[in-house]
């Protein structure tokens, strides 16, 4: 078997190194803000808080992970925000338990919840490959990247 490239290697470790700082910044945005998407305390529920936490703070965690894996972050920003919202759902099914006069978030809610807070990652995602290209759409290759030469012209009627 062969071993794989250095250059392969490296992608992996930025890959996994994005992932775990955007989980820790994203848990950390939970903690800073207070808010438990996972436990439902009445219509108290939806405040400005709230929407920072669901919308802002894994948009910042998708830009994060642009920034550090490189292009193809917009792929790998989905799974900051699912794996922790994975996590605190069971942490306060399981082990914290609901506070009282709370409930916790039926699973139908829930996964709605986190489609939104994925979608505002990969938003980040792409804002993030925007600001390193410094432009975004169709471009040739050999203009964005470096690691080629420009493809041979061929004349029209030759």
């Amino acid at each position: 078997m062969k071993a794989a490239s250095t250059r392969d290697n490296s992608r992996i470790t930025r890959g996994a190194a994005a992932v775990l700082m955007a989980m820790a910044l994203n848990h950390l945005g939970d903690r800073l803000l207070g808010v438990k998407i996972e436990i439902f305390t009445g219509i108290e529920y939806f405040s400005p808080l709230w929407i920072v936490d669901v919308f802002l703070v894994p948009l910042i965690c998708g830009v994060l992970v642009s920034a550090i894996y490189g292009m193809g972050g917009k792929w790998l920003c989905y799974f900051p925000p699912m794996i922790v919202r994975a996590i605190s759902y069971y942490e306060v099914a399981n082990i914290t338990g609901v506070p009282q006069g709370a409930a916790l978030m039926p699973l139908g809610w829930w996964g709605f919840f986190v489609i939104l807070v994925v979608e505002a990652a990969v938003i980040g995602g792409v804002l993030g490959e925007v600001i390193m290209k410094r432009t975004y759409g169709r471009r040739a290759r050999h203009l964005v990247y470096k690691d080629r030469s420009p493809p041979d012209r061929q004349q029209p009627g030759a």
